[in-house]
């Protein structure tokens, strides 16, 4: 037989759900369609069967993903319900499930976190450090607007708050003098106390 004889019709995206990287530690909202059947009487009298759907959120941190992208591809998201751990095991290109949303992504050491169905959920936060995955957008500061060289002002009456400020440059310009000068006028009073120690 040579052909395409076991050709399998989905409406899942394969490609999508190929390039959806869900890892351990992440945690993420699986929308699953639910189908259920009710018996409902009906014109005849008789029960008929009646199938409804419905989508059903499941928000939870993924413990394990097993099998990688191939055909049987799972991951395991257990959350805690009433005080209950609760696990659910999802194919990843199953078609009841409606999609997958990334809520946060935290940086974890294990592939597989076994070990959090022993652990309470205070400890659990403190492990798992959170990792922000933000677009790291460039953003572009607008150029500084040029400041206009100072003017001086010619005025007969302020002519002592010019000098003063040119006197408080100068001083400012100079404290590697004064510095050395403090520290020799130290040195010549340590000088002058050790002989009256003697």
């Amino acid at each position: 037989m040579a052909g395409p004889a076991n050709i399998i019709k989905t409406s899942v995206d394969i490609a999508q759900r190929q390039a959806l990287d869900v890892r351990a530690g992440d945690t993420v909202a699986v929308t699953v369609k639910i189908i259920e059947e009710k018996e409902v009487k009906g014109a005849n009298k008789k029960m008929k069967k009646e199938r409804r759907a419905r989508l059903q959120k499941f928000e939870g941190l993924v413990i394990a993903r097993k099998h990688g992208k191939e055909a049987g591809g799972t991951f395991t998201v257990r959350k805690i319900a009433s005080g209950v751990g609760v696990e659910k095991i999802f194919p990843l290109y199953s078609a009841n499930i409606d999609k997958i949303e990334l809520v946060k992504r935290a940086k974890v050491r294990r592939a597989k976190l076994y070990y959090i169905r022993d652990k309470s959920s205070k400890e659990i936060r403190k492990k798992m450090k959170n990792a922000q995955f933000a677009d790291y957008a460039v953003v572009e500061t607008p150029p500084e607007p040029e400041i206009a060289e100072e003017e001086e002002i010619k005025d007969t009456t302020n002519t002592e708050a010019v000098e003063t400020t040119a006197s408080t440059t100068e001083i400012e310009t100079t404290p590697e003098i004064t510095q050395e000068a403090t520290s020799e006028e130290k040195q010549e009073e340590k000088q002058k106390e050790e002989p009256k120690k003697e």
